[in-house]
């Protein structure tokens, strides 16, 4: 497969983009810091500076890969950073909106800007992207990021949505507390900026080696894989999600709200649904 990676200069991006050329993969990788391409027996790495937040830098790199490249099989939407921490209410606005705008609008300008290349896919086209803590429950002090990444699901649920009618699946991942620089960071800030939970939790994570890498690797190789086509729409998470064995459901689950981001209502509409025990 010809992939598109962004993110590749750390973390999980990183570690995709070595496994999937591994598995011999042809792999562009995106990101802010220049990376070595090289060539091997097994697949390809080309790397190239890009900020994902600047739509100009996004056109540019897909020019450059059309130029290579006739088509892109997939894509994985993999830059993203912490950005501003801290109480929402009192926290720089300048800095909020610079981690919004790398987390979401990162992840549009990709998914829009290799929108043509993936349409050429001589097979099913797929796009994998990135979810995190505070896509689905509420992360105080983490506003920007949280806010940011449960946009990401929404845009997700909306292009499958648009585009149902192609040959086209894309998915949100949600990885797992995983040890990235992004939990260094969270410890780095203390209990004073993050609050004493967010502090401890990193700590925990950290001493007890976090969710695994490795099976957050196995769920974006699933979703680049037959194994599920036509699962689109959908916020899966890695190491809590039944995913391996998803496939044969597909087209149960393209006619559910299961996997997607929803409210939740009272069994009787004219009742708060909770009750005093």
């Amino acid at each position: 497969m010809r992939i598109v990676i962004t993110g590749t200069s750390h973390g999980i991006g990183r570690a995709l983009a070595e496994r999937l050329v591994k598995k011999r993969h042809d792999v562009w990788g995106l990101a802010r810091t220049l990376q070595n391409s090289s060539s091997q027996e097994a697949g390809s790495f080309k790397g190239r500076l890009c900020d994902v937040s600047d739509w100009d830098q996004i056109a540019s790199a897909a020019s450059e890969i059309a130029a290579a490249w006739s088509h892109v099989d997939a894509l994985i939407t993999c830059a993203a950073i912490q950005g501003e921490v801290g109480r929402t209410l009192s926290v720089d606005p300048l800095k909020w909106s610079a981690a919004f705008q790398v987390n979401l609008l990162g992840t549009f300008h990709a998914v829009r800007g290799f929108a043509e290349l993936l349409a050429r896919a001589p097979r099913r086209a797929k796009v994998v992207c990135f979810a995190g803590g505070g896509a689905t429950k509420a992360r105080p002090y983490f506003s920007a990021y949280g806010s940011a990444k449960t946009a990401v699901v929404r845009l997700v649920e909306t292009i499958a949505e648009e585009e149902r009618d192609r040959p086209l699946d894309i998915n949100a991942v949600a990885p797992g507390a995983i040890n990235t620089r992004l939990t260094d960071e969270v410890i780095a800030f203390g209990s004073s900026v993050v609050g004493q939970a967010e502090y401890d939790a990193a700590l925990k994570q950290k001493l007890n080696g976090g969710a695994s890498l490795e099976r957050a690797l196995d769920l974006v190789e699933w979703l680049l894989s037959a194994d599920s086509d036509g699962i689109s729409g959908k916020l899966l998470s890695a190491p809590w999600d039944p995913w391996p064995t998803l496939g044969p459901q597909a087209s149960l689950l393209a006619k559910s709200d299961v996997y997607t981001l929803r409210r939740v209502l009272p069994a009787d509409p004219n009742e708060s649904g909770i009750t005093n025990r």
